[in-house]
């Protein structure tokens, strides 16, 4: 897809998001269910079952998915999205490329080995390497408007308020 066919497909998305605000507004969901066997939570994607459990570190097997991988995983997908969204938009040709994202984890935290260690993420770092000619200065732009419009990354960065429930069936 090239920049005129973006636009071309967006326009009428956001000509109804400029007249219809509300329109705009969409609750994302996601559902899992506790396994009954193991120290484990069934995710489901839309396209498959993800079994989610503890990390190596924390005494897990290693053959269920980390959360914190999958946290991981859903910026390198959404900076990946973003990036190449903007990169159509703004003309910058892209050869090959790839995302990574790494964090670190302390996890005496979560395992409440030690009160002073956070529990999360102390730092994580977005990292695009790209196969391109474009110039430094669109590259530039490519990085700031991939920040500004990649949702998980300004999620985490901007950390929303989360509320947190529990109800007896």
């Amino acid at each position: 897809m090239d920049a005129a066919g973006l636009r071309a497909l967006q326009a009428p998305i956001k000509e109804r998001y400029k007249t219809d605000p509300k329109a705009a507004v969409i609750t994302l969901k996601a559902k899992g269910s506790l396994d009954d066997t193991s120290i484990a939570c069934k995710v489901e994607t839309g396209r498959a079952l993800a079994v989610a459990g503890l990390h190596p570190a924390t005494g897990g097997s290693g053959l269920e998915l980390c959360s914190g991988d999958m946290l991981l995983e859903a910026l390198v997908a959404c900076a990946g999205v973003t990036l190449k969204a903007v990169a159509t938009a703004i003309d910058v040709p892209l050869n090959a490329g790839t995302v990574s994202a790494e964090g670190d984890l302390d996890f005496r935290g979560t395992l409440g080995v030690a009160k002073e260690a956070p529990v999360g993420f102390a730092q994580i770092r977005l990292r695009f390497d790209l196969d391109t000619d474009a110039s430094q200065e669109k590259l530039d732009q490519l990085l700031k408007l991939t920040e500004r419009y990649c949702v998980v990354y300004q999620t985490i960065r901007s950390g929303p308020p989360v509320e947190i429930g529990l109800t007896r069936k």
